[in-house]
């Protein structure tokens, strides 16, 4: 095994090429070179005590793909040129593919993995602009959660004890996010202490079917990770100022958020988000090609649909969908036609409706 520490970025790709030459190759090198090389921009930040001092960072444990990013690659980009106060806000957004190794006792289901894809989105703007930026985050939030119907709940997580930078920019990045909640009328909690140590933040929490809150997004306030990137950007008075970062992380991860949706709606999902929106039912093997007929006009018109063909009786295949929580069962028979089909919604009784009035519920339910 060769370890190659290095303190810079700038150094992966020799790193790589050094591994390389002296290494076996296969998987595993080329992840411990960037892990290594990520050190760097760690200490940058502060969080050197991520890979040298928490049993469980990725960089002791090995052949791992990608290295856990907390925003150094937008910080990179931001600082790869010189700025105006005219660029700003400058925007950056990605769906970030991150590690976190948990131990195995901790892994559990979708809301608890070892790999997640993060809607990571960091804002960098002036400190006048930080307002209607939380604004805009907020209302990205609430339209987001809206599309699921859920309402977010909001934690206002304060100053740890632990922290980078002085009292009175804690004054400000607290009062700023506090603010903003007061403005949009949302209902929060404080969490004394329970901030990162480069910044406060607002925590958005939704409940699942059971009544069990789970944490979903984040909005965070950085004063921290800019400075110490050394981004500047030049102001109206012709003088170097350093930019406010807001992180932003509405779903938190797919995966999670996800694991949480399905608990949240017990996998009862409406029909725009269901996987199966409609499962159709011949009555009688004698219907089996008319049924297969309809689940293909229903296919070709963007309807995620399946056919049940199986050699059971049809009260049998009506409740298997039922337990299966598909929004919509399609009954087809001697008597229906696209002008009068049998459709059953979950949880209630059956009526009578066309091919178009199917279609239109569907679309119906759909978020604009």
């Amino acid at each position: 095994l060769v370890v190659i520490i290095a303190l810079g970025e700038g150094l992966v790709g020799t790193m790589a090429t050094l591994a390389a030459v002296v290494g076996p190759g296969g998987p595993g090198w080329s992840m411990d070179v960037a892990l290594v090389g990520l050190a760097g921009t760690a200490m940058t930040f502060g969080m050197w005590w991520i890979y040298f001092v928490i049993p469980s960072a990725p960089l002791l444990h090995a052949h791992r793909d990608r290295a856990t990013g907390w925003g150094h690659g937008h910080m990179l980009l931001f600082g790869n040129q010189l700025r105006s106060y005219r660029e700003l806000p400058v925007r950056y957004a990605e769906a970030a593919p991150l590690h976190r190794n948990e131990l195995a006792g901790a892994l559990h289901g979708l809301t608890r993995v070892r790999f997640v894809t993060q809607d990571d989105a960091h804002i960098f703007c002036t400190e006048e602009q930080v307002p209607d930026e939380i604004d805009a985050a907020i209302d990205f939030a609430r339209h987001l959660y809206g599309l699921f119907g859920i309402e977010p709940r909001a934690t206002l997580s304060t100053r740890p004890e632990n922290r980078l930078g002085d009292d009175a920019q804690w004054d400000r990045a607290e009062a700023a996010l506090q603010g903003a909640l007061d403005r949009h009328e949302m209902a929060y909690t404080v969490d004394e202490g329970g901030g990162a140590f480069y910044g406060p933040k607002i925590d958005l929490f939704m409940d699942d079917v059971l009544g069990r809150s789970w944490q979903t997004g984040t909005i965070q306030y950085d004063m921290q990770m800019p400075a110490r990137f050394g981004l500047t950007y030049m102001g109206a008075d012709n003088h170097e100022h350093t930019p406010i970062v807001i992180h932003r992380a509405l779903y938190g991860s797919f995966e999670r958020f996800l694991g949480i949706l399905i608990e949240h709606f017990g996998g009862a999902f409406p029909p725009w988000l269901a996987p199966v929106q409609v499962k159709v039912l011949p009555v009688s093997a004698q219907h089996l090609e008319a049924a297969g007929a309809l689940a293909a006009r229903l296919r070709e018109a963007g309807v995620r649909v399946e056919l049940d063909e199986r050699d059971e009786t049809l009260g049998r295949r009506i409740r298997d969908a039922e337990l299966e929580k598909v929004p919509l069962v399609a009954v087809w028979g001697e008597k229906e036609s696209d002008e009068a089909i049998a459709v059953r919604r979950r949880g209630a009784g059956q009526e009578t409706m066309s091919l178009a009035m199917l279609l239109d519920e569907i679309r119906a339910s759909t978020p604009a």
